[in-house]
């Protein structure tokens, strides 16, 4: 059976994922294309279900498919060109709790394509706990494309301030801010807290009055500054550099 109508109420439903009071409502989340959905499916979330245009002709990775028409299809996906798979996706839950290895915070990060850039880097740099604060939310469509799978495996942890600070007692919180060290020339400790802030307004004083360093990105004079997901990128790799020397 192919479903045709836009207005068919699992349709509705599914469109209805690219809003986040919606995934909060459902608990799931929208992946596209074949090569996400096959990561998905290795990874250890949960796929609710597999949906497919009338024409895909590709993996659907032994799940069952609901098979949609070109418009209904069309109006549930985010993509611009549609590859002809979704699933949706249960989102992980992950109680706040301290870190076992250097981790991320992210305080007030708004723009859900440097979420999604900074979930990817992390896990390719091995900082797979992220803790987040009146951020963008990860599972949008922007984000969940832009981590390029990073998203199914970082544990991502979702609170206040107050229970971000309150889980990382002990551990040295390292701020991304101008006037810190050269982050070159810094040693960071075995154990820390990488902090990036918001894109316009940087740290919250709350975040930043707790750090016990302040780190920079030495830049000409001509660049007043890096978009926050690069600089996330070069910071997280420049503050692990002894163990990715072991990697090489």
């Amino acid at each position: 059976m192919i479903i045709v109508s836009k207005n068919n109420p699992l349709v509705k439903e599914l469109s209805a994922l690219k809003e986040k009071k919606f995934r909060e409502k459902s608990g799931t989340f929208l992946v596209e294309g074949e090569k996400m959905v096959r990561e998905c499916s290795q990874s250890r979330l949960n796929i609710r279900r597999i949906v497919i245009r009338e024409n895909y002709l590709g993996d659907t990775f032994g799940f069952p498919a609901v098979i949609l028409g070109q418009d209904a299809f069309r109006s549930v996906c985010d993509e611009k060109t549609p590859q002809g798979i979704i699933a949706e996706v249960e989102i992980p839950v992950h109680a706040t709790k301290p870190p076992q290895a250097p981790c991320i915070v992210l305080d007030g990060v708004s723009d859900p394509a440097n979420i999604g850039a900074i979930v990817r880097t992390a896990i390719a740099a091995g900082y797979f706990e992220i803790y987040g604060i009146n951020c963008a939310d990860p599972f949008s469509p922007k984000s969940v494309r832009a981590s390029m799978s990073g998203v199914f495996y970082a544990k991502i942890m979702q609170g206040s301030r107050e229970e971000v600070l309150s889980v990382l007692q002990g551990v040295p919180l390292i701020a991304a801010d101008m006037d810190g060290e050269n982050v070159f020339t810094f040693s960071a400790p075995k154990r820390f807290a990488l902090c990036i802030g918001n894109e316009g307004r940087g740290l919250s004083e709350e975040i930043f009055s707790q750090a016990a360093h302040t780190v920079k990105i030495p830049m000409e004079t001509q660049t007043e500054s890096l978009n926050a997901a690069v600089s996330a990128g070069i910071l997280m790799y420049q503050l692990k550099k002894s163990e990715m020397l072991k990697r090489s």
